[in-house]
Formats: structure tokens, sequence, C-alpha cells
């Protein structure tokens, strides 16, 4: 007889990524209350993700993810979530206008508060610390007593988390995502002399919302004008906290994870015998599942049929981080993998991290360049394989920072001191991450094209 997944069978497998808590009665105390707590998201919300990712997989829906890097306790403000969140309405418009097909809409937010390291001590001036693992974890003050894990910020992780959903539920759904006004702020960006290539798109996308007004189809007569679907998203890393938020959906009698609408397992964390893997296998959220250079053909279909054993379209989201230069390296062989098997996957592209370097000025940084290089050999590839691309994933913000170099708005390597206000890596600011949609765009509309030509 199979044994039944229960939320705490993580705890007998190898964990790694994840810190050590000296006070095991205060970690106890912490896990007690937040089971207490309501889950952050629900059953029925995670299901209709489910369903819209299943549309992704084919091909009737795009995937835009994007946000921040690892969310700050000290950077929290309503501010800086409506900011990242209307900059991802300005891609939805521009993405769905080109894709002909609706953009399914996920954030970074509201949990993607830990994070994996490369390695578990940082030196600065010759002192050797713990790393910071992100504000649910630790404190980025290098200090001896600020890096040791504390495991009361989960409290806090869950209060920010619940306030910025409430906060995200209300724009979504309260006439600030209406679509003539999300269009209206993109029509600013394209104003520039620097961004003219963008402006005939912003046009045609004027042209096309004119003409549904005049045919009486307006936000006053459709709410979907109005409104948009918003989900939530992190890295499930911090499993004492997921296990906490783990819920029996009352629907259907199945364990879902209340931190978030979707969670994915890092590129560092799944080993399909891992503690992340068990996790993310029980819980009925749609799972995504870094694959980066060092993924085998084995290990992907070991992990497919472990995450996914039946088959569901949506269920699973496999984020391709592999670098500019070399995505033809290794998404060939992973897709050809998954087409012999017959496997429903969406397919998604995270340029970001493989694309990180150190400037001549010593910030760690993303050129926008390279970003977009490995985006167009992910729509380039999967077009000679003839299948599908479905999405994409960033980090990025809605604040105008300069952390990454280049776009239209150029920022130098002498420019990322300025603002470089990010708590783990650098994202795409406000200016860069508009740019890149319009850009995505092109590749889309050319998709869009073939498509209409084939029929």
């Amino acid at each position: 007889m199979t044994r039944v997944w229960t939320k705490s069978d993580w705890r007998s497998k190898p964990r790694i990524q994840m810190p050590t808590y000296t006070d095991k009665a205060a970690l106890a105390a912490v896990e007690m209350q937040l089971a207490k707590y309501p889950p952050l998201v629900f059953a029925g919300e995670a299901r209709r993700l489910k369903a819209a990712l299943g549309q992704v997989s084919e091909g009737q829906a795009f995937l835009l993810q994007g946000g921040d890097c690892a969310e700050s306790f000290s950077e929290f403000s309503a501010d800086s979530i409506r900011d990242t969140f209307r900059v991802m309405l300005q891609m939805a418009v521009v993405l769905t206008y080109a894709a002909k097909v609706p953009v399914v809409k996920v954030g970074r937010m509201a949990g993607q508060f830990a994070k994996p390291r490369s390695a578990d001590t940082e030196v600065i001036d010759g002192v050797e610390l713990p790393s910071y693992r992100g504000d649910i974890i630790n404190d980025i003050e290098f200090t001896a007593a600020s890096r040791i894990p504390d495991a009361s910020r989960m409290l806090q992780a869950y209060t920010q988390s619940a306030a910025s959903l409430n906060l995200l539920r209300a724009f979504s759904q309260g006439g600030y995502a209406d679509i003539h006004r999300v269009h209206s702020w993109t029509l600013g960006f394209s104003e520039g002399d620097k961004a003219e290539k963008y402006r005939d798109l912003a046009n045609r996308i004027s042209d096309s919302l004119d003409f549904m007004t005049a045919a009486g189809i307006n936000s006053d007569t459709s709410h979907r004008l109005s409104t948009v679907d918003f989900y939530t998203s992190h890295e499930a890393l911090l499993l004492e906290y997921e296990e906490a938020l783990c819920r029996i959906d009352s629907t259907t009698g199945l364990p879902v994870a209340g931190s978030g609408h979707m969670i994915w397992i890092g590129d560092r964390t799944r080993q399909p015998d891992g503690a992340h893997v068990e996790f993310c296998k029980g819980v009925q959220n749609p799972i995504g599942l870094k694959c980066g250079p060092s993924i085998t053909t084995d290990d992907l279909k070991v992990l497919i049929e472990t995450l996914n054993p039946e088959n569901e379209p949506g269920r699973l989201t496999l984020i391709n981080r592999f670098g500019a230069g070399k995505v033809g390296d290794n998404m060939p062989r992973l897709i050809r993998a998954v087409e012999e098997e017959g496997y429903k996957v969406v397919w998604t592209c995270d340029p970001m991290h493989g694309n990180t370097i150190k400037s001549p000025s010593g910030y760690k940084t993303r050129p926008f360049e390279s970003v977009l290089r490995e985006v167009r050999e992910f729509f380039q590839i999967h077009n000679a394989e003839g299948t599908i691309p479905g999405g994409v994933h960033f980090e990025m913000t809605g604040k105008d920072v300069t952390e990454c170099t280049g776009g239209v708005r150029a920022v130098t390597d002498e420019d990322l001191s300025d603002r470089y206000h990010t708590a783990c890596d650098p994202r795409l600011n406000a200016s860069q991450s508009l740019e890149l949609a319009f850009l995505v765009s092109e590749e889309l509309s050319q998709r869009v094209q073939e498509r209409r030509a084939a029929v």
C-alpha cells in the first residue's frame, strides 16, 4: 500500500540552503503560531492559476512572471508594491497585444524573502560571517548578531505578505488596473526620442482601444477591461515556513501551500531525493522548477515524474536559466526529452540569473543586452524545435534603480552607485522592464504571423 504524503515528510530528507536555528523552542513556537494563522492564498485561486497555466502550455496564453529578487522588511511600502504592480500591468498590455492571447500575471511578491547563496559565509575587510539569506531568515547588516537565523522573522514575513496581498487584490479589482489607464502610462514611455522605435506599437494599441470604445466596449460595459487576475509566487526555500502554512483544501481534501499561489524549486535545491522536491510534490499548487546548465535529461525526467505524475497541464513550469550564449547548448536536449515522453509543461525563460557579472566598479550587475539575447535565443530554439515558448520570468522593480546596465535610458557602469538598492541580486528598473516587454512583443508578433501564414 502506497504511503500517504504528509507535509512534514521533507524533514526526513537531505536539506540544503536552509538555516540551522539554534533556539529550537523559539522555532517550534513560531511554527505553531503560523499554523494557526489563516492561509495567505486560497485553494480555489491556486486552481484557477493552474488552469490558466494549462492554457499557457498549449499556446493559448502567455506567462509574465516578475518581481523582486528578495523582498525586504526595510524597503516595504505601499508605493513600492504599487509601482511594481503598475509596471507588470504595462508589460502585460504590450504582450497581450503582440501575442493575441491572454497574459497570465504572476508576481514574485508577498513571499519572496528567502534566498539561496553560493557560499555559507562571506568575508568583508577580513571579517568572516554567515551569509545573508533573506529577511525571513537573518538581517543584511554585517554583524555577528544580525546574521544569526531568527525564527521570529517568519512572523514578520507573514504579516508583510498578508498586507501586500491585501493591497494587490485591491489594485487588481478596484479599477486601478483599467486597461485604458495602464496604456496611458505606457504612452509616456514611448514619447521619448530614444524610445521612438516602440511608438508605432504603442499607437496601434491606442487605435485598438479607441475602436473598442467606439464599438461600445469599455470599462463601464466590460468588467474584464477594468480588473485583472494577479497571482503571487516565490521560491519555496524555507520549508518550516511552507509546512506551517500548508492547509487541506476543504473542497478536494488535498493539501495546498497557503504561502503563495505558485511556488518554485531553485536550481540549487532540485535534488530528486531532497527535502524541497519532497515538500513540493505533495501540494496541489502550480510548481516551478528552475533548470540551469547542470541539469541532466535523466534528472529532469525523474523530477517531472515526481512533481507531476498525472501529467496535469499547468501543474509544472520549467524555468530555464542558462545565460546568454548557452541556451543552445542546453535547452534543445531538455525540450527533446520532454517531447519524447509527452510531458505537458510550461516552458519559460529566466534571463536574469545566468547573466550576472561583476562590473569594473565592483557592483554585481546584469547587462541588459545579455538579458535580451537570452530571451531571443529562447524563442529561436522553440521555433526551431516546433515547441511553445510559454513565458518570461524577470527580477524587476517599479523603482528607478540603477542595478542593471543598458537599456533605452542607458545605465552605465558609472551609474550603478547612484541608486543600487537591491538586497541581493540586480533587478531591471521600470524603464528596462517595459523596454524588454516591447522587445519580447516583437518575438511574439513574429510567431503569431508565422502561425497565420501556416494556416
